[in-house]
């Protein structure tokens, strides 16, 4: 039996317990997420969402803040509503959340995956990376933070939308 370590598979990529990941549908170059592998699905704080009807189809409309512990910047989207899903926070609230398809780039990879709009404001990330985004080719290394790379200084401090 071998001591060593298991190899990634090549088509896996590592990243960190934490990472800086990028949101291109709304140009967003830089969120700071958690990779939070107990987590099933992943989650974006959202605020001042809007449900509105557009051709036949649930729309939801919401802005983000893309900087952690800041307000000044945000980010208006509107996506399509996949579903509503009942989801229990870490400290065991149930709560209804829209779940939206978000493109998120994470160490370089661009994936499109399934993302609740919550409330995250009281939250150390305003961005969770669950399990169902890992499963498409991530290992986690929880040894490592930001394996793919982080913004410069002057760049996370960049106003959004103005």
């Amino acid at each position: 039996m071998s001591t060593t370590p298991e190899q990634p598979e090549p088509d896996h990529v590592v990243v960190g317990w934490r990472e800086w990941v990028s949101l291109p549908q709304a140009g967003v170059d830089w969120v700071k997420a958690k990779i939070d592998t107990g987590a099933r699905s992943s989650s974006i704080h959202a605020f001042d969402l809007e449900a509105y009807e557009q051709d036949g189809a649930e729309w939801v409309r919401f802005s983000i803040h893309p900087w952690q512990r800041s307000d000044e910047d945000h980010v208006e989207l509107s996506l399509p509503v996949l579903d509503r899903r009942e989801v229990r926070s870490s400290n065991g609230q149930v709560e209804q959340r829209y779940a939206v398809a978000m493109d998120v780039t994470l160490v370089g990879r661009t994936i499109t995956t399934v993302m609740t709009l919550s409330n995250r404001d009281e939250m150390g990330f305003r961005m969770l990376i669950g399990r169902e985004a890992l499963e498409r080719g991530f290992l986690v290394d929880s040894a490592r933070s930001y394996a793919g790379g982080k913004p410069r200084r002057a760049v996370r401090r960049k106003n959004w939308g103005k």
